[in-house]
Formats: structure tokens, C-alpha cells, sequence
């Protein structure tokens, strides 16, 4: 009774339900009681029902320890695939490492699994971004490359060991580095294929021909195909520039030798100019670059074909014409020696010309040759005499104006209020100093005329005569007509001496009627009248005064109804 007592006590908490241990143990016993079994027997049967009930707890224990160790495992598992995670996604300072608690082990598990279902998200959109980054590598390093660019994300491999944001970045940057270099392939590749369009539109070529033996996707795209970048294209696109450039040029220059010959020939035998203009589209090519050409169709094969036929056609008609031709030349020759006022003998010159061509020793063509050499000497040597022409041309007029002076100073009635009185006096201050300056312009042509005759070694002629010797007899004339006023203005100061010194013993002679000059003057250099007139006039009155005594008997006298003119007045007043 001990053991049934022992496993009732056992078996029965307090806060079971109705049907327990006990009860039922009780229950046992009474049924034992009523069909009598002995003490042994119910003892053996009470340790059989021990040793069940110790069998159930024993297993119930075992399956107990057994979850508890795969709790234990499952946590290590946990905690080193979260430290696994965080070395890979090198996330240290993101998910810092959680602090091991003292709880059950449960609890620990639901601490350790969100982490671990956050670090395995984390995991999987780094492998995504890194898996998109390395693919558009591969891709455009095929495109490069001229591979096919068409790769299938499955057959990349990702290293999950190693993807943390620097491994990331590190990749970023290098795909950028290859997006900026697709990026200006493709500038290139573009580049290329606008000139190419460019000179085939001048040249007269075939465009899509062209570009599609280059590469059939630089032509369209599309469809979906990427344009080739590779280095082959570029390098293909970039012979084919060089090649059209080179062809560009090659015709240009063609055509400006074709369009300078056309000009030279139109010239040659005055073509007219509706006929010039059918290769104006030729000729205004000769002073253009090569890159200033960008006209549709103007360096065409037809283009060349037809202005070589025209200069064909223009060099027949030419042969026709060339002693006509010749005889012009020598007419333009001429024209340029009579314009700087040089030497030429025509009429030997023409004779020579036409012993020449009757000769037919001579081809015309190198005879219009000299004859244009002829023409550049000319207008260089002519270019070389401008400068003195001009102040020869200078001194032409001043001499003009020197001998109108003289004639105007030999008119007694300069000073009358007569119609244009007044121009005449403003040209004549204007001729006194145009003439002043001829001493200073004729030293400054002698100068300048020695130093041409020093630099050509050949005299300098101007209407045949050697300029040097004009300009010499002009200074030798110019001194003895100075010394020859010298002398008339000194024979003149003489006799207004003697005239003064007769007044002073016999007394004043008779006053003139108004209007009317002191006296007169044969010599043509000297000017005669009053003291309102030119500069010498005032001059000669000033020297002649006698320190401002009164006179009256020498000086002219300035009529009561002199009235002077505006400079605009045509008639005299009434």
C-alpha cells in the first residue's frame, strides 16, 4: 500500500480535473477489492503501471531534450548565417550585432529572426543590383568588343561572398567609366556618319550604300539593334571620312584649276557674260575652302565631266582667235606704260608680233604666255612709279596754278568789285600757298627719284625725258625768275628812293583822280595797286613807309565809295 499511496501522491496534482490519478487509482482499488485480488498481485500490477507511466515521461523528456538541442542548433545556425550575412553585405555599422540575452531559448530565437530575415532581404536585393550592374558590363564590353550584346542574366555569376557596397560601388563606377565611353563611341559614330552624309551629298554618292557596307546597323536602328560601336566601325567610319575627304579635295582642286582656265579663256575672248554665268556654279568655287563647299551635287563626276568638255570646247575657239588674242594683249601692254607716262614703241612692237606669228616659228601659246609675264612686269613697275606720279602730278598742278597766279598779278583791275572778283581773290591765297610749298615738293620728288633710279639702275622717264633732268631745269628757271624779281623789286626800291628824295626838294606831285594806280608796270611779275591787296602788295607798302611818315605820293588811294563784297555776291551793287 506504501507504492499506492506512493504513486497516487505521485499522480494526482491538485489542480487536475475531475478524472485524475487518484480517482481512477481509487477506482482501481475498488475493483480490486471486489474481485479479491491479493496484495502481491495488486503490487505487481501498480509497478507495472509505474514503470508505463515512467516509460511516457521518459520519452516525453527525450523528444523535450531533442527540441531543445534543435533549438540550440538552429539558433548557432542563425547566429553564424546572420554573421555570414553581415561579413558578405559588409553591414557592420547597419545591423550592429545583437546582444545575447538570458532567456529562454525561444525567446532568443524571436529576437534573432527578424534580423535574420532582414539580413537575408538585404541579401537578395544586393545580389538583384548586382547582378543588373555586371550585366549591363558584359553588355556593353561586348558592344566594344563587336560582340553579340546579348547575354541571359541566369549564366552570370554572382560571388555572394563578397557584396558589400564598396565591391558595389567599385562596380557602378567602372560601368559609368564604360557608359561615358559608349557614350562618346557613339558621338563618334555619329559624328562620322553626319560628315559621311555630308560629303556624299556634295560628291554625288550613294549615302545608305555607303554606311551599309560599313556596319548594317549604322543605318537603322530601328528595329532594336544597337548601333556598332566597336572598334572596328570606328575604324572603318574613320578611313571612310579620310577616303571622301581626300576625294572632296581632290575634286575641288580640279575643279578650281578647270574654273581659273574657264576665267582666263572667257577673258581671252571676251565671252559674254549669260555664257559665264552656266559655270558660275564652277568659278565661285575657286576662292572656296574645302570645307566652305557644302553645296548638293557640286564636286559631281557630271559637274567635272561638263566644265572639262566646256574648256575643251573654249581651247578650240581659242587657237581660232589667238593673234587676235595677241594683239589685245599688246593693246593692254600699252594702255599700262601710257598711263605712268612710260616709253613704248608701238609700231615697232606690232611689227615684231606680226614677224613672229607669220613666221610660225612661235607657239601662240607661249607668245600670249610672255606677253601676260609682259603685263605683270608692267604693273609691278607701274606700281613701283605711283608713289612719284602722284606727287609729279602734284606738281603739275602747282606750276598751273603758279603760271594762273602770275596772270592774275599782272591784271591791274584784280581789286575791281567786278562779277567773281571775290573767287578769284580766294583762289589766288590758295595758289600763294600751293606755291610756297613747291621748293619743299620738288626736293622731296628729286629724293625720292634718285632713290627709284638707285634701286632699278635706269633712269626714271616721264614723257620720254628723265624726270631728274625736268625737275632740275624747273629749279634752275625758278631761281633766275627769283633773281630776276630780286633785281625788279631792288631797281624798283631805287626809283621810289629817288622819287621820294625829288618830292622832298620840289614838293608833293599832283594827286591822281580817284580809282586810278600811282603808276604803272610793265614787268609782269610785279603787282601794282593799293595797299588792301594781295600779301607782297602789303609787304612792299610796309617796307617803303619811311617809319610811318605819310605816303600819300607812293601808296594807292582807296577810292570814298569803294565798297567791299560778300563772298557769296555776284553783282556789284547799284
Amino acid at each position: 500500500m506504501e507504492t499506492t499511496t506512493t504513486i497516487a501522491a505521485t499522480a494526482t496534482p491538485p489542480s487536475l480535473s475531475r478524472t485524475t490519478c487518484g480517482s481512477l487509482l481509487k477506482e482501481l482499488q475498488e475493483i480490486w477489492d471486489e474481485i479479491g485480488e491479493s496484495d502481491s498481485e495488486r503490487d505487481k500490477m501498480l509497478l507495472q503501471l509505474e514503470q508505463e507511466c515512467l516509460d511516457i515521461y521518459r520519452r516525453k523528456v527525450e523528444k523535450t531534450r531533442k527540441y531543445k538541442a534543435e533549438l540550440h542548433q538552429s539558433l548557432a545556425e542563425a547566429e553564424a548565417e546572420i554573421a555570414n550575412l553581415i561579413s558578405g553585405l559588409g553591414e557592420r555599422a547597419s545591423f550592429p550585432w545583437y546582444e545575447k540575452k538570458k532567456g529562454t531559448l525561444k525567446e532568443q530565437m524571436s529576437a534573432i529572426n527578424p534580423l535574420l530575415e532582414d539580413l537575408r532581404l538585404k541579401k537578395q536585393e544586393r545580389i538583384k543590383e548586382f547582378s543588373e550592374t555586371q550585366l549591363q558590363i558584359v553588355q556593353i564590353c561586348a558592344e566594344i568588343a563587336g560582340n553579340d550584346p546579348t547575354i541571359n542574366s541566369a549564366e552570370l555569376h554572382v560571388d555572394e561572398r563578397d557584396l558589400t557596397s564598396k565591391k558595389l560601388g567599385e562596380m557602378k563606377s567602372h560601368l559609368q567609366e564604360l557608359q561615358s565611353e559608349k557614350t562618346l563611341r557613339l558621338q563618334k559614330v555619329n559624328s562620322h556618319i553626319s560628315t559621311i552624309h555630308k560629303l556624299s551629298v556634295v560628291l554625288s554618292f550613294e549615302f545608305n550604300k555607303i554606311i551599309a557596307e560599313l556596319h548594317p546597323s549604322l543605318l537603322d536602328s530601328t528595329n532594336g539593334q544597337l548601333k556598332s560601336i566597336s572598334n572596328e566601325t570606328l575604324a572603318r567610319l574613320t578611313g571612310e571620312v579620310q577616303s571622301l575627304k581626300q576625294e572632296k579635295q581632290q575634286r575641288l582642286k580640279k575643279l578650281q584649276n578647270l574654273g581659273s582656265t574657264l576665267i582666263e579663256l572667257w577673258n581671252l575672248m571676251d565671252t559674254s557674260v549669260e555664257e559665264q554665268m552656266r559655270f558660275y556654279h564652277v568659278t565661285r568655287l575657286i576662292s572656296s575652302s574645302v570645307d566652305e563647299v557644302s553645296r548638293q551635287g557640286s564636286l559631281s563626276l557630271d559637274v567635272i565631266e561638263q566644265t572639262e568638255v566646256e574648256v575643251e570646247r573654249l581651247n578650240v575657239l581659242k587657237a581660232s582667235k589667238m593673234k587676235e588674242l595677241v594683239f589685245k594683249r599688246q593693246n593692254e601692254l600699252e594702255e599700262i606704260y601710257r598711263e605712268v607716262h612710260m616709253d613704248v614703241d608701238s609700231k615697232t612692237a606690232r611689227q615684231i608680233l606680226i614677224s613672229l606669228m607669220d613666221s610660225g616659228n612661235v607657239d601662240l601659246s607661249d607668245l600670249l604666255s610672255s606677253m601676260d609675264d609682259q603685263i605683270a612686269k608692267a604693273k609691278e613697275q607701274a606700281l613701283s612709279r605711283k608713289d612719284i606720279l602722284d606727287k609729279v602730278e602734284k606738281w603739275k598742278h602747282s606750276l598751273e596754278e603758279e603760271n594762273w597766279l602770275d596772270e592774275y598779278e599782272r591784271d591791274d583791275n584784280r581789286y575791281s568789285a567786278g562779277r567773281g572778283a571775290h573767287k578769284n581773290l580766294k583762289r589766288a591765297e590758295k595758289a600763294r600757298i600751293l606755291v610756297s610749298k613747291i621748293p619743299a615738293l620738288v626736293e622731296s620728288l628729286t629724293t625720292k627719284v634718285r632713290a627709284w633710279e638707285v634701286e632699278k639702275g635706269i633712269p626714271f622717264l616721264y614723257d620720254k625725258a628723265p624726270l631728274l633732268c625736268q625737275l632740275e631745269e624747273y629749279t634752275v628757271s625758278r631761281q633766275e625768275k627769283e633773281e630776276e624779281k630780286r633785281r625788279f623789286r631792288e631797281q624798283k626800291r631805287m626809283q621810289e628812293q629817288l622819287t621820294t628824295e625829288k618830292e622832298a626838294i620840289f614838293g608833293s606831285r599832283p594827286r591822281k583822280p580817284l580809282g586810278q594806280s600811282t603808276g604803272t608796270n610793265n614787268n609782269p611779275n610785279t603787282m601794282v595797286g593799293s595797299g588792301i591787296g594781295t600779301p607782297n602788295s602789303r609787304r612792299a607798302s610796309g617796307r617803303h613807309g619811311g617809319g610811318g611818315k605819310d605816303r600819300r605820293g607812293t601808296a594807292a588811294v582807296i577810292p570814298i565809295n569803294y565798297v567791299a563784297l560778300p563772298k557769296d555776291a555776284s553783282t556789284p551793287p547799284n
